[in-house]
């Protein structure tokens, strides 16, 4: 009935230790459980057992004869097991649901500020100062800086893109040049440098390019998460941080507020070149009339 990957080891045990006193009406309402279990961790009893076309009250039977007082303190137990078994969990509806469950009623807003703060503050504990300043040296002594990240992070490599171009560093995302690849990268020489976003886990073509900058002997920089994504060759400058545990937000805010760093940090070791630039760019813009065509 439950599969290994779809079932928190905590559940089947539970399930295994109570399986000679289940019932037909218990069996139907554990297979609804362990098929979905993250619809399982948000659902009230009435909606299980709806699903499983049983009695309104079997679904509170059932959380009985599991040894819980009643079908809330089950469901309890089903979302601990979900954030406690899964990890960095895959599957983004398993997430969103870990997200839910940590979150009070009506307290949506203030879980996902908790969680952002508390990713915010270890980056203060993680990432230092020598940090930020390589790679905001590595950008000053670029000729051009590639820029990749793929997902939620596609978003964000676009506005690094923007703000260098902007400072005055020419400034390439490879995000949005997905079908000219190989004549982009052509270009790559080693007075350059790639910028990698990658949390979760690595695509297939985040390693092709790495390899191809280090054919090319430019050099790597990679923001990460602390599981250590797969990057080969390694990149030569590396900042590993984690978004949040399972259950928390997981946003933008923590690289973001890196790259941001970066970026600030670049302005203050350049000589004044990125001020200028910025008024240049605002210049260039009121004057070409384009912001209001464009608006």
């Amino acid at each position: 009935m439950e599969t290994k990957d779809t079932v928190s080891e905590a559940l089947r045990n539970l399930i295994a230790r109570n399986s000679t006193r289940l019932t037909r009406a218990d069996e139907r309402l554990l297979e609804v459980l362990t098929q979905d279990p993250v619809r399982a961790a948000i659902d009230n009893g009435a909606a299980v057992s709806s699903r499983a076309g049983v009695h309104p009250a079997s679904a509170v039977r059932l959380a009985r004869r599991l040894g819980f007082s009643g079908y809330p303190e089950f469901r309890t137990f089903i979302q601990s097991s979900l954030i406690a078994g899964g990890g960095d969990l895959d599957s983004p509806a398993a997430r969103m649901a870990a997200r839910l469950v940590k979150a009070d009623d009506g307290g949506v807003l203030s879980s996902i500020l908790d969680s952002e703060i508390a990713a915010l503050e270890q980056v203060r504990q993680r990432v230092s100062g020598g940090d930020i300043r390589r790679f905001a040296e590595c950008i000053r002594e670029s000729r051009r800086v590639f820029v990749f990240g793929r997902g939620h992070f596609a978003s964000l490599s676009a506005l690094v893109t923007l703000r260098l171009n902007r400072s005055g560093y020419p400034c390439v995302d490879l995000g949005s040049h997905m079908h000219q690849l190989p004549e982009v990268l052509s270009q790559m020489t080693r007075k350059d440098t790639l910028w990698l976003f990658s949390f979760r886990r690595s695509v297939p073509v985040l390693n092709e390019i790495r390899a191809i900058a280090h054919s090319a002997k430019a050099t790597t920089m990679a923001i990460t998460d602390l599981k250590g994504v797969l990057i080969s060759p390694p990149p030569d400058h590396h900042i590993a941080v984690s978004r949040g545990a399972v259950g928390e937000s997981q946003s933008l805010v923590v690289p973001m507020t890196i790259a941001n760093a970066i970026i600030l940090d670049l302005a203050s070791i350049d000589e004044g070149h990125s001020i200028r630039s910025l008024e240049r760019f605002k210049a260039f813009r009121t004057q070409s009339g384009l912001s209001r065509s464009l608006t």
